[in-house]
């Protein structure tokens, strides 16, 4: 029998957007990689949402556009090219939901990495971006170079968050091997 809810911290991730993306709403992927959580939001938000989507390396742009061009979804996603630290500079509007899905981009150069510095200053501007009942979640990965102190970096920030304003929990499998993933879920309040 395979386990079916409590598989890693991506798939708690999947089951909460799932609960929480219905269709018109405008959404916000911070790490697009390969394009599969950018595909699984834009078929979440329908004909009517939005779906921003964040990479640094144009690798994982182009690999994206094409699975959403295959699944004939791409007129709803705006793929940008640069930091996630931006965001600020391209969406204008507010967001139901951010997602990280932080470290680096599988299949591809494993020096190219997120980095606090720029992941804590783009958590910061989400929050200032979401909605009241925004979700944002972030997928951490402590097993590689740089990851450890990454998770730490934005543990400790989300400690000090006001809870009058968020609620912030942290979720970690501690029987598992290899440095699991990590998953920092927070919702601001309205």
């Amino acid at each position: 029998m395979k386990f079916k809810y409590l598989i890693n911290a991506m798939d708690l991730a999947k089951n909460l957007i799932e609960d929480k993306v219905k269709n018109a709403d405008v959404v916000l992927d911070a790490t697009v990689g390969n394009g599969n959580d950018t595909l699984f939001l834009a078929k979440l938000v329908g004909e009517k949402g939005k779906v921003y989507g964040f990479d640094i390396q144009r690798e994982a742009i182009n690999s994206t556009k094409e699975r959403l061009i295959e699944n004939n979804i791409f007129d709803r996603v705006k793929l940008i090219e640069d930091s996630h630290a931006n965001i600020d500079t391209y969406i204008k509007e507010d967001l139901d939901l951010i997602i990280f899905n932080l470290g680096y981009l599988p299949g591809g150069d494993h020096n190219i990495i997120t980095k606090p510095k720029s992941t804590l200053e783009a958590i910061k501007k989400g929050l200032n971006k979401l909605n009241g009942n925004g979700i944002l979640l972030i997928v951490g990965y402590p097993g590689h170079k740089g990851g450890n102190k990454e998770i730490i970096a934005v543990k400790d920030y989300l400690k000090g968050l006001n809870q009058k304003h968020f609620t912030v929990i942290k979720t970690d499998f501690i029987n598992q091997i290899n440095n699991p993933p990590i998953l920092f879920a927070i919702e601001k309040k309205n």
